[in-house]
């Protein structure tokens, strides 16, 4: 009896030579399902693995709608992908993740998980349970963040050549590197005006970024005020210029009022014609004097679907007035402009009094290479604000310099809330993964192989990047091994010479937050994905 149970109980391995005695082999559908998963998410991981890094090659994406985008942030690659695959999905919604939690790393996250992927592939392969991989995975990552933690230099708010360093090392593997000089400076700048002493996050909603076409990068400028994504009416000659600004914020329409229903008046008599006119410009003129009265000479309107904010009426009365006037405010940007200049948006004339007011040295239509921004510039008691107008030649580069910009705002905010920077240029994963190997040594049985493949699956970072940079990735990552095992901490890949250096002379750190998140993010779905065994659909 035994005879015949003897080689099915030896597995896949032969001779019983498996990791442990008891040795795990599932048979069937779960092997299948978990390889298909894994085989996605790892097509995933592959298709954004080119893009990692300041060398990284970009990817050009036509949506279904015929517009072309082109970057190489891994976030928006991968939001546009059409992936269909349950488990690739999952590595979509990490990267989202990522971009949430840390806003940069969104790349590095779905190779490194991609990566893991690999290694749990190989121990499932010598019979070790998917359970014992994903715990010991999660195991080895939460001893990754503590190492992490040792190497990290402390940062100082005030510090703002290190918060620049950061920024422009995000920047850096952005299309628009060779701006980092421009842009660098703007997202600091930007997130340390919301700082208050005691701030321990920062809401990127309140940095406001107007896109417009036109000039190029480098016109892209911080406004002192408010910007404005709209443009002056001056077709009935109003001003396009105000100083001491009393600006307005109303909700309701400059037109002659219309029923709710669909309806029609038949008129059959000149005279009532002309009356009806008539009331209507009396009707028209005595909300502009009223709005006159409160001293507003800067109205913006929101924009209206009902019917026209404004007609060319009263749009005349509002330039005899000498007021100023802006229409289309989106609903979205109320609070952002009542928060910036004080004014209080007014729903009704009768609400509309002088108190509503925000004040301001100076409003103006600015143009400039064939684009044009009003700027809101001296704001009495100006809300924790900003505005940023970003430019680019088209629509395309201005695209990608906003996405670009972006990153490097969450990379400030990220120092803002763990105030810590690490190296870049693949330093800290090689310095993890000789620590993590030596700890693996102290561990006993199946854990002690789960470390040990944690560790290697690390190195994906460094040897993506030198192969990014069309550098020999195994001299390159066993040079920097050699280099770290001889003390050299901080030792990583200078991309730009093609050599190991000491990579913070070079300027490349990055914020604690977006490593550390990105191993747990990339961990968790991995164990997440080791641990389904069957997919079921339902009707």
């Amino acid at each position: 009896m035994t005879s015949t149970l003897g080689p099915a109980l030896m597995g896949p391995m032969g001779g019983g030579k498996g990791i442990s005695d008891g040795q795990f082999s599932d048979k069937g559908k779960p092997t299948e399902v978990r390889l298909s998963n894994m085989n996605a998410a790892k097509a995933v991981s592959d298709a954004v693995r080119t893009s990692l890094g300041p060398k990284g090659m970009d990817k050009m994406i036509q949506t279904s709608t015929g517009e072309v985008v082109i970057t190489n942030d891994g976030a928006t690659i991968l939001k546009h992908m059409a992936v269909l695959h349950p488990a690739a999905r999952m590595l979509v919604e990490l990267s989202q993740a990522q971009d949430i939690e840390a806003g940069d790393g969104t790349t590095s996250v779905v190779v490194l998980a991609g990566s893991l992927l690999g290694a749990a592939e190989k121990l499932l392969s010598q019979g070790i349970h998917p359970t014992t991989i994903a715990h010991s995975f999660q195991k080895a990552a939460t001893k990754a963040v503590e190492l992490l933690n040792d190497i990290s230099i402390p940062v100082d708010m005030n510090d703002r050549e290190s918060l620049m360093r950061a920024a422009a090392t995000s920047l850096n593997s952005k299309i628009v590197s060779q701006y980092s000089s421009i842009l660098a400076p703007i997202a600091v700048t930007a997130v340390t005006r919301l700082l208050s002493p005691v701030s321990s996050n920062v809401d990127l909603r309140d940095i406001r970024i107007v896109k417009k076409v036109g000039g190029t990068i480098e016109d892209t400028e911080l406004v002192e005020g408010v910007a404005l994504n709209q443009v002056v009416i001056s077709s009935a000659g109003g001003p396009t210029r105000i100083d001491k600004a009393r600006i307005g914020l109303i909700q309701f329409q400059l037109s002659s009022p219309k029923p709710d229903m669909d309806n029609q008046i038949v008129v059959n008599d000149y005279r009532q014609m002309d009356r009806i006119l008539k009331e209507e410009r009396q009707y028209l003129l005595n909300l502009c004097k009223r709005i006159k009265k409160t001293g507003c000479n800067v109205l913006l309107i929101q924009k209206s679907i009902l019917r026209d904010a404004v007609t060319d009426l009263s749009l005349h009365f509002l330039a005899k007035l000498k007021i100023m006037v802006i229409k289309d405010v989106e609903r979205d940007e109320i609070d952002f402009i009542a928060k910036s200049t004080g004014c209080k948006p007014v729903a009704d004339i009768e609400a509309f009094t002088e108190d509503k007011l925000g004040s301001a040295e100076l409003v103006e239509e600015f143009s400039q290479n064939g684009m044009k921004v009003v700027k809101v510039t001296g704001v009495k008691n100006p809300g924790k604000t900003v505005s940023i107008v970003c430019t680019g030649a088209n629509q395309l580069v201005l695209e990608e310099s906003e996405r670009s910009l972006h990153d490097a705002l969450c990379v400030v905010r990220c120092i803002v809330k763990k105030r810590a920077l690490i190296a870049g240029g693949g330093a800290p994963e090689i310095h993890l993964s000789r620590l993590l190997t030596q700890h693996a040594q102290t561990l006993k049985g199946k854990e002690s192989y789960c470390f040990q493949a944690f560790a290697e699956a690390l190195e994906i970072i460094p040897t993506t990047l030198a192969e990014n940079a069309g550098l020999n990735p195994i001299q390159i990552v066993t040079e920097l091994r050699n280099r770290h095992s001889l003390g050299e901490r901080t030792a990583g890949i200078n991309v730009k010479k093609g050599i190991i250096s000491n990579i913070l002379e070079e300027n490349v750190v990055q914020p604690l937050l977006v490593s550390t998140s990105a191993l747990e993010l990339a961990t968790e779905t991995v164990a997440l994905i080791l641990r389904i065994d069957d997919i079921q659909f339902t009707r």
